[in-house]
């Protein structure tokens, strides 16, 4: 995924507890809310025991928006009481991007 510096990275790293009931359908949504926002750029996930999810944004005002989205508020209520053991979160300017190999 190209994008032209600068841009901003929101790091979301966790670590799914138990109950995982809705987890699944509940991030799908996320994801199809997250890409009807302003200012969004696009997301890179994996996971395994350690979920790791990188959605790039235009600036701080559009992820200010992003956070503060009615459902995304549920979605992160609801993973604080019930579906993660832990998370981390950082946010962090991009100033160069570099891919190999360089198909685009």
């Amino acid at each position: 995924m190209p994008l032209t510096p600068p841009y901003y990275a929101v790091i979301f790293i966790s670590t799914l507890g138990e109950d995982t009931a809705g987890y699944a359908e509940m991030a799908e949504r996320m994801l199809e809310l997250a890409r009807l926002q302003p200012g969004f750029l696009g997301i890179e996930s994996a996971r395994e025991e350690t979920g790791i999810t990188v959605s790039f944004w235009e600036d701080l005002e559009s992820i200010r928006q992003w956070r503060d989205q009615s459902e995304h508020r549920i979605a992160q209520e609801l993973g604080q009481s019930k579906w993660y053991r832990s998370y981390e979160l950082h946010i962090a300017r991009v100033e160069r991007y570099k891919r190999f190999p360089d198909r685009y």
